[in-house]
């Protein structure tokens, strides 16, 4: 008698049934949307409960009240009003009880204030939010190529959280192993990034904080010299294309056609949309997030020492449009959809403790969003800088 039969059937049924209900893979019903013609694979695959939780995780908080535009400036008001002093004393005190609702409704307003004097700089994260307040004013100005009206708040990117769930620093991890193993260059780990895939994890830093080049599709079959893109930086790019499809739930073909990857003219708007989106974040991190580092504590920086920055899923948290399109700007246009003061303190000579004063107030109002740019001639421009 054959013994071993019934135990290796055994054994391939727990071995089944361990990479089915263990490995934690999707299991129907998926939804499919198609957004191109027939036969050219332009569809949309999505995961019906999964979208039942983002749904979930993407409700807006309910606007705490409407706040008088009229009456004195909280300026003239209150002390050390750097960035907000043009708004009216309701309006000031309503978007601070809503930043606090945003970012840390456990902490309370101790978490960036002094309590015995609201006025001092004396809090590291008082120092920060003003410079963040900053920078959602340039988004909502400057980008609404990419945000359009629709804009962005503090709440955008953190969910009542002080920092946002879904940020990145720079991550050597293991170095040279010796000249039989080598040096894995920032692959060949699942990098959570870039789609828990083993693709490089330093794309983030070489697309959304460095300005490398994205261009790596040859336009010939066989070589023929003029692509001199490596490997290596095929897989950079792969790599961050799946952080952007991770980010926003969505696959290739929502920026993309499919029977022609590398041409703008027959790819859906969005890629010129994702094209700026790009950008955006390269600029947030370059001109807002990495000069922070000498306010920033060690506890709040990556395990290289360098400050926590923002990629495509800081606001987008897992759907297409951040909290499904839906505006919080509206109720914030004073605060938020204008530039007020654009100084920029002195950050490497920051003290603790002590107020950097910005300087003179400088004004530009938010206007309206210019969806319609990338169309045409400028289409052309964007093909070819990209």
């Amino acid at each position: 008698m054959k013994l071993w039969i019934p135990f290796a059937t055994a054994a391939g049924v727990f071995v089944g049934a361990a990479v089915l209900f263990g490995a934690d893979w999707d299991f129907p019903p998926i939804d499919t949307e198609q957004i191109g013609y027939r036969g050219t694979g332009m569809f949309h695959s999505m995961d019906r409960e999964k979208q039942a939780d983002l749904r979930l995780a993407n409700v807006i908080p309910e606007l705490l009240y409407e706040a008088d535009p009229e009456g004195d400036r909280a300026g003239d008001v209150y002390e050390n009003v750097q960035v907000l002093g043009d708004l009216s004393d309701d309006q000031f005190n309503l978007f601070m009880a809503s930043i606090t609702e945003w970012i840390a409704p456990e902490q309370g307003c101790a978490y960036c204030h002094n309590e015995e004097n609201l006025a001092l700089d004396d809090v590291y994260t008082k120092v920060v939010a003003r410079r963040m307040i900053q920078m959602t004013q340039t988004i909502n100005v400057d980008w609404q190529t990419h945000v359009g009206d629709v804009g962005v708040t503090c709440y955008t990117c953190h969910r009542g959280q002080p920092v946002p769930a879904n940020v990145w620093s720079t991550d050597l991890g293991p170095g040279k192993k010796g000249r039989a193993l080598g040096w894995r260059d920032g692959q060949n780990i699942v990098g959570e990034q870039v789609g828990n895939t083993s693709m490089p994890t330093n794309a983030l830093e070489s697309y959304l904080l460095d300005d490398k080049p994205i261009r790596v599709h040859s336009l010939t079959a066989l070589p023929n010299g003029e692509n001199p893109t490596t490997t290596k930086e095929t897989e950079e790019t792969w790599a961050l294309m799946m952080h952007m499809s991770e980010s926003l739930g969505a696959n290739c073909m929502t920026c993309h056609n499919s029977r022609a990857f590398n041409d703008w003219d027959q790819s859906p708007p969005q890629r010129v949309t994702a094209w700026h989106g790009i950008r955006m974040a390269r600029e947030i991190n370059q001109s807002y997030m990495t000069g922070l580092a000498p306010v920033f504590p060690d506890n709040r920086k990556g395990p290289e020492g360098d400050v926590l920055k923002v990629s495509c899923a800081t606001c987008h948290n897992g759907v297409q449009k951040p909290l499904y399109g839906v505006s919080m700007l509206k109720e914030f246009v004073d605060s938020l959809g204008t530039r007020t003061n654009t100084d920029v303190p002195d950050f490497t000579t920051y003290k603790p403790g002590e107020t950097q004063v910005m300087g003179s107030t400088n004004t530009s109002a938010l206007t309206p969003a210019n969806t319609g740019a990338a169309t045409g001639t400028e289409a052309t421009a964007l093909a070819s800088a990209d």
